[in-house]
């Protein structure tokens, strides 16, 4: 009896190691036994192609059993075990020099991936499971589009992603040359084919990733190097494979061999057995087998040919990027010919501001003579343009005295440019913080303010549609020739119908300008741009930016700034010393005290521009009861929920218990 049981004990014994050295070679996929889903197909060459050419959707390729991954490491069963695998694989895109979205080694606890979205996602997963550990996912990346999204190094890397498509760690696709020591980059969308060694090590838990050309033997330095612990990410039974996606760009995504092993180094390739990756060129033209030709023939297809390139060269250099859906935007459209001779070909001496977002340059339309400023702003993504232009193009149909005109947009190769109006004298962040520029009196200011006042009420009540700009701002309120204020840059503007949510969801702006609320729910409103105003009320009577480092390095918000003044009883010391004594001493208070107002944190305490401007134009008593309630006992900020202005644009408040120091608040963590 003892000895029956013993040899089973030995024979399970052999079974389990015998699962935990899988082994597997597939020298091409002609015949293979593979769960395929999607696109994934193999081709008569015995190419497993995991995308067809179809945009906007993904394919998978498994070994159609699960394997065991856990019980034969040391006699820990919580250990994942070591594993092996080395792939060639081959990018073929509609485009030689851009791509759509790439391709991963796989394992997992599951081979269906329907609930995966295509493009970014790659197939893996979508945004609402992306970065959840319930997944069990890990993955080696092969990305060809750099997706801010996901923290993206480049648009040419490879990534170790667990769980999330934002890698652990990533490094540019390439390898180290065995002789030399030098790296040599690698371009994943080369159409040629590369192949990928992964090797996991159970005990150290250390994960290397090496690539090369196909004809070259494996280096001995890898690509990237790091600890990972997979032993809560790879579950016991898990499968491997690949997967892959297209976006708004096809591409073809294929793998020619594919060898795995447990507990040892996967078997090598045999290279030369391999299919071959479709040619993607045309044949070689036969040479010319006539080599006298007549002299005048040579002589007119040589002219032919150089004329050819001057117009070619010409056209190129003037070229714009035009689709159907634009036709019906008409005049709304400028030829960039035209921008080109405006600015005298985009030169520094016609350069009026760079900031973060693009390049300002003034300009004179050759035809009306008549002066714009032209915004140059980058866009290398197509996905999204066709909704922005048209709101650019309804933008340009705003029509108010404190409002800079857009007039119309003009789109080139990697880049967008917006048309405005002119304003002679510039930006109004010059003349409160640039030492060379006169000061401006009270006077000036405080006609400045009610003119961006009235404007921003116009954009939120007034105009058909509801505007919302989310970058109001010193630098973006620009000056006329009668040193009329004009609120300007509608780059980041964004419009819904009256009595609708809007849907943006993207987090834009400047830091000191953005409301606290855009942290947890990234949706700009009218409270939002009424948050910004209160800073720039502050910043304008100050003549302080919104933050900025004191004498000891320690940086100082200006609404705390303020806000301390008020509590202390001096608010007036908070007024900006160039203005001497020269102002209205009942102006510049309310200034202040209606700039914290409107800066406080919960959405729902900020006045509506409506009843800014009241305030303002002397319609209507500062509500100093209510707004000093609001400021000095913020402590409990939960009742003030139901304080707001009832008139004020309906607008998600932010609950109190996420409201921190002032430079998010008016309570500056006091």
């Amino acid at each position: 009896m003892l000895p029956a049981v013993f040899l089973l004990l030995v024979t399970l014994d052999h079974l389990v190691a015998a699962m935990n050295e899988t082994v597997f070679t597939f020298n091409g996929f002609s015949g293979a036994n593979l769960s395929l889903d999607g696109m994934a197909d193999v081709t008569p060459d015995g190419l497993l192609m995991l995308t067809n050419g179809t945009t906007a959707l993904k394919g998978h390729a498994f070994y159609p059993t699960p394997l065991r991954f856990h019980g034969n490491n040391n006699n820990n069963n919580h250990a994942v075990t070591s594993f092996s695998t080395a792939f060639v694989f081959g990018i073929i895109g509609q485009y030689a020099d851009v791509s759509s979205q790439g391709m991963a080694f796989v394992v997992s606890a599951s081979n269906d991936f329907s609930t995966a979205l295509p493009g970014h996602f790659l197939g893996l997963v979508n945004a609402t499971d992306n970065g959840d550990a319930r997944d069990h996912l890990f993955a080696v990346e092969l990305d060809t589009v750099l997706n801010a999204e996901f923290r993206d190094i480049d648009d040419n890397h490879v990534g170790v992603d667990v769980n999330s498509l934002t890698s652990v760690r990533a490094a540019s696709a390439g390898y180290y040359d065995d002789d030399t020591g030098s790296f040599r980059n690698l371009s994943l969308i080369s159409r040629k084919a590369m192949q990928v060694w992964v090797e996991y090590d159970g005990h150290a838990m250390e994960l290397n990733v090496t690539m090369a050309p196909v004809e070259i033997p494996k280096p001995k330095k890898p690509l990237l190097s790091t600890a990972v612990n997979l032993s809560a990410v790879v579950t016991d039974l898990a499968y491997v494979g690949f997967s892959s996606s297209t976006g708004i760009i096809f591409s073809h995504h294929y793998v020619l061999g594919w060898s795995f092993k447990m507990n040892g180094t996967a078997p090598a390739l045999n290279v030369s057995s391999l299919p071959a990756l479709p040619r993607t060129t045309s044949k070689a033209r036969p040479k010319v087998l006539e080599v006298v030709l007549p002299i005048g023939t040579a002589v007119f297809v040589l002219a032919l040919a150089a004329a050819a390139f001057v117009i070619a060269k010409r056209r190129a250099k003037f070229a714009e990027l035009r689709e159907d859906w634009e036709a019906g935007f008409g005049p709304h459209r400028f030829k960039y010919k035209d921008l080109f001779y405006a600015t005298d070909g985009f030169k520094d001496k016609n350069l009026l501001g760079r900031g973060g977002f693009g390049s300002v340059y003034m300009g004179v339309l050759p035809k009306s003579k008549t002066k714009v400023a032209v915004k140059r702003v980058s866009h290398e993504s197509r996905q999204g343009m066709k909704e922005f232009i048209a709101e650019v193009v309804s933008l340009g149909r705003l029509r108010h005295r404190n409002v800079v005109q857009l007039l119309g947009y003009c789109r080139r190769k990697g880049e967008l440019l917006l048309v405005y109006d002119h304003m002679p004298n510039g930006s109004l962040d010059k003349y409160l913080h640039d030492q060379g520029k006169p000061t401006l009196d009270w006077g000036q200011r405080f006609k400045v303010i009610k003119g961006v006042a009235s404007g921003l009420l116009y954009l939120h009540e007034d105009w058909e549609k509801v505007v919302i700009h989310r970058d109001i701002k010193a630098s973006n309120v620009l000056l006329d020739a009668e040193m009329n204020g004009r609120l300007g840059d509608f780059g980041l503007a964004r419009l819904y119908d009256h009595g609708t949510d809007p849907s943006t969801t993207h987090v834009v702006g400047t830091m000191g300008y953005l409301a606290p609320e855009l942290g947890h729910r990234a949706k700009a409103a009218p409270c939002t741009d009424v948050f910004a105003f209160g800073v720039f009320l502050l910043e304008v009577a100050c003549g302080r930016p919104p933050m900025e480092e004191d004498a000891q390095g320690i940086p100082v918000v200006l609404v705390d700034w303020v806000l301390d003044h008020w509590r202390n009883g001096s608010i007036m010391e908070a007024a900006d010393l160039r203005l001497g004594n020269d102002y209205v001493d009942e102006e510049v208070e309310l200034v202040l005290k209606l700039g914290l107002l409107c800066s406080h944190p919960l959405a729902s305490a900020r006045p509506s521009m409506r009843r800014v401007v009241q305030c303002l134009d002397g319609d209507m008593a500062f509500p100093e009861r209510q707004a000093m309630h609001m400021v000095m006992d913020f402590s409990t900020a939960t009742p003030i929920k139901d304080q707001g202005d009832p008139d004020a644009v309906e607008c998600e408040s932010s609950s109190a218990s996420s409201v921190g120091t002032m430079s998010s608040t008016l309570s500056g963590g006091r």
